[in-house]
């Protein structure tokens, strides 16, 4: 033992020595997002770094001038860039592209003043309703320019690593590295040690989705231990209805249902950073309001004439993942209501930067052109939507009856049948939206900041503009809603979206999803999914913090019922009634002055689906049809910053390190070759007693 002992304690010394050297030689950068490397059926987009990671000196960029010392005057490169957020463009990225003098590029987060979105002026151009074959002249967006800020950047390949510097101190931190060691003096040459920047971000995958999964199936065919090199971008679509239905079941044609939907996901340049607060949660925060409204008014009575269903769809900012999905699903018999059962289709798409309280209705041109019973039913929604505005602080106005559809869910279902259908959003043509699919698209876009100094509870309850203006548009979809559902039993004007429930989801959905309400209304198991930090909805791979499923329980709790039965009575009923409810044993609330919670159960009509392309069921890597977007695995992301010597130094280091390493083999072979006479004893043995 005690020998053991001796062998282990130097060897953890010397560990700890090593881990103290690393600390003392490099300063990690802990928080950065990458941009990695996703693919379709056609090609790749992103970055990734080398295999052992890209290092260059670091040279700060705030403004456009800065840029020659790294493309022509720089004596010392490759340079890691650090770019500000005004010159985060396409222009400045496509000059940085074409050089070799290029390591790597890290963006400050400060916000672009004119706007910035990296997706194309035509988001989903290709994947909606209209073609060559429908609507030929609305297809690639040739009426209406609906994203004028898009710049496309997040559809380019790059052959360097790009981080986003999330933390303000790690920025100074690199600038002041950067002040400290590499900024010349009087157009002098700065003297080594420089400062200098390392950034991690392989990736395993290449080319295109039909490559990356062609490699994953051999893998998984020919390998005990298979390590796939990419995965399909997937989630979950979370709907439910105001009437129960058999889920086991496929719905007769004859009941028809209304449908309003509204997007999850948002997507941004950087990996997992995707704010979407105007772009997703504008919408879906509006349409749980307006779920809440209508449940309230109908008190389980369930007197409509038709059902009434919500539906979060996931993905569609890559080419309609979710809505595909489900439109897939209906056509083959593999959901229980199918697309002839959707009498109508309303829409919630950005709907929080509204001028002068006006709402914009859009509807499809070429559906009402060919079919005039399409053209009668898109009338009765809008006059339904006309309807419920009246007396209210939102003033409704149809778009242009000769302009396409906005990029929306809607155009997926479309695309199978003639639906009449309505999206509302804030804008007439253009997005109103700056940063559409961007890392600016924050809380602050939409909402005006918490005073400094509030508690959460008082932050999420407290009422703001933004709100009751969410709130207001709840309530005119509810009311046109129910109108159009068909019960003539009460009068609309009962129907009225609770400003303060909007308060807390925006809140919960912008700023922490880890409070007080989302606590008490998740089971305890589900916890995990809460965060401390602002929630991002870029689809998930493998995301333990997610907040579609927080969507999933709060709209459970919003149109549900809550039972007095034990956690055994509600995991009893869940099993009796499994196939027209589902059935959660949450939290609850905290006691008054206690650390203990009274858990409740919850009955409810909100299921989950799988928001996983068609092309990926079919094996159909190569779709034109369906979305065929998959990322890219890695096995490390990390950054760190450090100082670096000069090559002659390096070289001078190398050489001596190898002469001395020669001499100690040189004199290692010669004493060891002389032992016997180095080492050989003067003295005679003499007896030795036992």
């Amino acid at each position: 033992m005690a020998g053991r002992l001796r062998v282990f304690f130097p060897l953890l010394f010397g560990l700890c020595w090593c881990n103290s050297v690393e600390r003392k030689i490099y300063i990690p950068l802990n928080k950065t997002a990458p941009c990695v490397r996703l693919m379709n059926a056609t090609h790749q987009i992103g970055c990734q770094s080398s295999m052992n990671g890209d290092t260059g000196v670091i040279h700060v960029a705030e403004k456009e001038q800065d840029l020659k010392w790294v493309l022509e005057d720089g004596l010392t490169p490759p340079y890691m860039v650090v770019l500000d957020g005004e010159l985060f463009t396409r222009e400045v990225m496509e000059k940085l592209k074409m050089t070799s003098r290029v390591a790597g590029v890290a963006v400050s987060k400060r916000q672009p003043s004119k706007g910035f979105s990296p997706d194309s002026t035509c988001p989903n151009d290709g994947f909606g309703v209209y073609s060559n074959t429908y609507g030929p002249q609305y297809a690639h967006c040739n009426s209406t320019v609906w994203n004028p800020q898009g710049n496309g950047l997040s559809f380019e390949d790059f052959k360097f690593p790009i981080f986003l510097l999330q933390d303000e101190n790690e920025t100074r931190v690199i600038k002041q590295c950067y002040q400290e060691h590499n900024i010349p003096l009087s157009g002098s040459i700065p003297q080594y040690p420089l400062c200098a920047m390392q950034l991690f971000s392989h990736m395993h995958a290449v080319t295109d989705t039909v490559t990356c999964m062609r490699r994953n199936s051999l893998q998984t065919s020919f390998n005990i231990n298979p390590e796939e090199v990419c995965d399909a971008l997937t989630d979950w679509n979370i709907w439910s209805t105001l009437k129960p239905v058999n889920i086991s079941d496929i719905l007769h044609p004859d009941n028809k249902v209304i449908f309003v939907a509204a997007r999850l996901d948002s997507r941004s340049f950087f990996w997992d950073v995707a704010p979407g607060a105007e772009s997703t949660v504008s919408g879906f925060v509006t349409l749980l309001a307006a779920a809440e409204a209508l449940r309230k008014v109908l008190n389980d009575q369930q007197t409509l004439l038709k059902n009434v269903m919500f539906v979060f769809f996931q993905g569609e900012a890559f080419d309609y993942i979710g809505s595909s999905r489900m439109v897939y699903d209906m056509e083959n018999g593999k959901f229980p209501i199918g697309l002839e059962n959707i009498d109508a289709f309303l829409e919630l798409n950005q709907v929080a930067l509204r001028k002068n309280s006006i709402l914009w209705m859009h509807t499809d041109p070429v559906s009402q052109k060919n079919s005039s019973s399409v053209q009668e039913q898109v009338k009765t929604l809008v006059d339904a939507l006309n309807n419920a505005s009246q007396n209210s602080n939102v003033t409704l106005k149809e778009a242009s009856s000769t302009q396409a559809l906005p990029p929306s869910s809607f155009q997926r279902f479309l695309q199978a049948r003639n639906i009449p259908g309505v999206v509302l959003t804030d804008h007439q043509s253009a997005f109103q939206n700056r940063y559409f699919h961007s890392i600016y698209d924050t809380g602050e876009n939409i909402i005006s900041n918490y005073p400094e100094g509030i508690s959460p509870e008082e932050a999420q309850n407290l009422l703001n503009d933004t709100a009751q203006s969410l709130a207001d548009v709840a309530t005119v979809l509810a009311r046109a809603v129910y109108q159009l559902a068909g019960d003539a039993n009460l009068s609309t004007s009962t129907i009225q979206a609770d400003a303060a429930t909007v308060s807390k989801l925006l809140y919960g959905f912008l700023m922490k999803l880890n409070n007080s309400w989302f606590q008490s209304i998740i089971p305890a198991e589900k916890s995990i999914i809460l965060d401390n930090d602002p929630p991002h909805y870029y689809i998930a791979v493998d995301n333990k913090i997610n907040p579609s499923r927080v969507v999933q329980y709060v709209l459970a709790n919003l149109t549900g019922a809550v039972f007095n039965f034990t956690q055994e009575g509600c995991q009893k009923r869940q099993n009796e009634d499994k196939d027209q409810y589902d059935y959660y044993w949450v939290q609850g609330s905290l006691d008054e002055n206690s650390t203990t919670r009274t858990p409740f159960c919850v009955r409810t009509t909100t299921r989950i689906t799988k928001a996983l392309s068609p092309a990926f069921e079919l094996r159909e890597w190569g779709s034109t049809k369906y979305s065929t977007w998959t990322e890219s695995r890695w096995k490390e992301i990390r950054a760190r910053i450090f100082l670096v010597a000069s090559h002659e130094l390096e070289v001078i280091t190398l050489v001596v390190g190898i002469a001395i390493l020669v001499t100690s083999l040189l004199v290692t072979y010669f004493i060891n070759s002389k032992a016997d006479i180095l080492f050989a004893s003067t003295c005679e043995p003499g007896a030795v007693a036992y």
